[in-house]
């Protein structure tokens, strides 16, 4: 009898997973769909990608800096070793934030602030009936608020990355100069040594995958959203926490692609 209602519960949980996957093939397709009006929709793409992508360089300029100054430090005191070079400290900074922080932890922190937000202004066009309305004047309206949204947050993710990878190797050059952790002359040839340029591209090419993730799921859970909005707050978090699984789901594979 147990073995039968975990049996239903995980067909439940199945059907429910597949169907909201269905809801979301469904509403991408009519996302990606021929602007009517491409001037309003050129309108919207520089709005979202200023709201979206240049409202967060701060957190990303900010946050970026003291991982790289901590990524230094923990490097330079937890390898220090007689048998090795003095510029692994270095060399160790600049390869973890290239092909993990500056694209994967980075997204994830978008994924709270821009998914949220994404989730939640959707949300409350739907329980105030105003995607209704576009509805009912023949507007697509899965078109007309998400396209943009995508389309702007994949143009802008490259440059914070860029800017996010910069601004931790400024923050390691902080310790060496501020806080004298080591000399700058061994960080520099640290981050100078072997350095290969795909791994720049790779972090990129992940990025754009991530902000997809981002803003197409964050907006289908509020474009779908139902009730009040006390389900608003709800779609929010779940949008979230399903952006951030599909990020770190997607990120082990892309790794092995590209690596």
């Amino acid at each position: 009898m147990h073995d039968k209602k975990t049996k239903t519960v995980q067909k439940n949980i199945f059907y429910r997973w597949l169907t909201a996957f269905g809801r979301y093939l469904i509403l991408m397709g009519r996302t990606f769909s021929v602007p009517e009006r491409f001037r309003m929709f050129w309108k919207q793409y520089v709005k979202e990608m200023a709201q979206l992508g240049v409202n967060s360089i701060g957190i990303v300029l900010l946050i970026s800096f003291f991982i790289g100054a901590v990524i230094c430090i923990q490097m330079k005191l937890n390898i220090e070793s007689p048998w090795m070079p003095r510029w692994v400290a270095g060399y160790t900074t600049r390869e973890i934030m290239l092909l993990e922080f500056s694209s994967s932890i980075m997204c994830l922190i978008l994924a709270g602030k821009v998914g949220s937000n994404i989730a939640s202004e959707i949300g409350t066009m739907r329980v105030t009936q105003q995607i209704d309305a576009l509805d009912i004047m023949g507007v697509n309206s899965a078109s007309y608020l998400i396209l943009p949204k995508i389309m702007g947050m994949v143009t802008i993710m490259p440059f914070l990355v860029i800017f996010s990878s910069v601004m931790g190797i400024v923050g390691a050059y902080g310790t060496a100069y501020i806080g004298h952790i080591m000399p700058p002359d061994d960080l520099t040839a640290g981050l100078q040594h072997d350095f290969q340029s795909w791994f720049v591209w790779m972090s990129i090419i992940k990025s754009l995958f991530f902000a997809f993730i981002i803003t197409s799921v964050a907006s289908y859970f509020g474009y779908t959203v139902e009730g009040g909005s006390v389900n608003v707050g709800k779609a929010s978090t779940d949008a979230v926490v399903s952006s951030s699984a599909l990020i770190l789901f997607s990120d082990v594979f892309l790794t092995q692609l590209l690596s």
